[in-house]
């Protein structure tokens, strides 16, 4: 499991990734360039999505199962990843 700490690094670094595309856009750098740089940025959020689904699966899921509330956690677990893809 990743704690809190490391998620809210990889969410700066990914802040620092945009603003640096941000930058590249209003210097007029070559659009593959700021394509690449865009790609590597979502790639980084889908790395973040894919933490916080696992943490909250094996979590919030699971606990929800346990205590009987499980078609309801797993009802909103598949809503979030059909809203991802």
């Amino acid at each position: 499991m990743h704690d809190r700490s490391e998620v809210i690094l990889r969410l700066r670094l990914i802040e620092g990734q945009i603003r640096s595309i941000q930058r590249m856009v209003e210097e007029g750098h070559y659009f593959v360039d700021v394509l690449n740089q865009l790609a590597a940025a979502r790639a980084a959020m889908t790395s973040v999505s894919q933490v916080l689904l696992e943490e909250h699966t094996r979590t919030c899921v699971q606990q929800a199962i346990r205590s009987g509330k499980g078609d309801e956690a797993i009802d909103d677990l598949l809503q979030v990843i059909a809203h991802a893809i």
